[in-house]
């Protein structure tokens, strides 16, 4: 076996070139690699023994060394040469691509800077607050209706959306649990917003003034004992968000119509607060979802939570064998809810001797305390899928684990 010799040509070899920019500039730190090879199981490099393959790698790195510090001392930003070739190129290992790790393909359920966040309603709406809670120091984008929420962010106007699902006196926001099923965006986190109504009117205007009352329908449910102890016997109308309705006022100019909205709302548009907290409860929270064109990954050093949705053939018999198996593996439930299978919205069973059955058909949408990184909540989806006949994870995400505070003003 003919061992190689240090020629100049071969020395060359012995770096792994790249060009230059024209802004590059040689640094201490450069990238150098040498060459070697297994030839029939033996080793074969520079010279004929380890110990000449080290003396030539130590007498190059020198040369190196040599040519940096006279660089340096005359200010020539370029190397002039190494071992005597003028063309070798050296690429500083500041100027290479980092790797990847696990932040960039995951990251944190809160940053948010530069994101661009859809949510539904007008500037003023609880949905921005929750917005611009779930995501600090985003760019918030507003939009008509909840289905275009979901929409900017797959067409990649939006980042993220934040949608209510559910408030803790009106209940679950039914038309956003059919959306997250229609659509393919994922659940990466939740924040809970309080709730702090206001009833608002144009400068001037006195309650007693008042015909009507306008505002979402589930601030008029929320309001509904307060507004009759005001001793206000007018209309209530219902419109598509809060701060829309604040917004209407405002417009035009309406002075027999109060809107029942946040505080933020009336300084948006120039109203007056008649009444500061008039939700029949002060426990008055909603909670939101944030999604994303991309699942984050799960993670098992803070709580999480997991949604699902999953139907069966066979109708809703197949209910306690699936709360069977998170009960057995001690896996609490925090939501269950039902809606219509859209596209089988009744089953029929035929009985000869008593006729034709009727039963409605449903999807199951439930949220469970566990992360999909454990072995417990994949064992139990692992059996909730032979159960099954459509299971799908909406999203395994961190809970929101912010200190309880009441409603109160902003």
């Amino acid at each position: 076996m003919q061992a190689l010799s240090p020629s100049p040509t071969s020395l060359k070899s012995l770096f792994k070139t790249r060009p230059l920019s024209h802004t590059s500039r040689l640094t201490p730190r450069l990238a150098v690699q040498c060459v070697y090879r297994f030839d029939s199981g033996n080793f074969t490099g520079v010279g004929s023994s380890r110990a000449d393959w080290q003396s030539s790698c130590a007498i190059l790195a020198s040369k190196v060394v040599s040519q940096q510090q006279d660089t340096e001392k005359t200010g020539n930003a370029d190397l002039a040469s190494v071992n005597g070739h003028k063309t070798l190129d050296l690429v500083p290992i500041e100027n290479l691509p980092k790797p990847l790790t696990i932040t960039d393909l995951s990251p944190a359920p809160m940053h948010g800077a530069q994101l661009r966040v859809a949510y539904q309603g007008v500037p003023g709406a609880y949905s921005e607050a929750a917005a611009g809670k779930a995501y600090p120091n985003c760019e918030a984008i507003p939009c008509d209706q909840f289905e275009v929420a979901f929409q900017a962010v797959e067409l990649w106007i939006a980042d993220r959306a934040v949608l209510p699902v559910e408030n803790s006196l009106g209940g679950s926001i039914h038309r956003n649990y059919d959306l997250l099923l229609r659509h393919r965006l994922h659940i990466v986190g939740e924040v809970q917003l309080p709730v702090h109504h206001c009833l608002l009117a144009l400068p001037g205007v006195r309650k007693e003034y008042l015909n009507r009352v306008i505002s979402h329908p589930q601030a008029l449910a929320q309001c509904e004992h307060t507004l009759t102890q005001l001793g206000l016997n007018v209309a209530r109308e219902a419109v598509d968000d809060t701060a829309g309705a604040a917004e209407f006022v405002a417009a035009n100019n309406l002075r027999d119509t109060a809107a029942i909205a946040s505080a933020r709302a009336a300084d948006l548009y120039g109203l007056q607060i008649l009444a500061d907290g008039i939700q029949d409860d002060s426990s008055n929270v909603t909670r939101f979802v944030m999604l994303a064109r991309e699942p984050i990954i799960p993670r098992t050093d803070r709580p999480f939570k997991t949604s699902i949705v999953f139907a069966h053939d066979k109708g809703t018999s197949v209910l306690f064998k699936v709360l069977s198996a998170f009960a057995f593996r001690n896996i609490s439930l925090t939501k269950i809810e039902s809606r219509p299978h859209r596209n089988r919205p009744i089953r029929l069973v035929d009985d000869a001797n008593v006729g034709t059955a009727k039963h409605f058909e449903y999807m199951f949408y439930i949220d469970f305390e566990a992360s999909m990184a454990e072995v417990r909540a994949q064992n139990a989806l692992a059996e909730v899928q032979e159960f099954t006949s459509f299971l799908r994870v909406l999203g395994s995400y961190p809970m929101d684990m912010t200190p309880w505070c009441p409603s109160r003003g902003d």
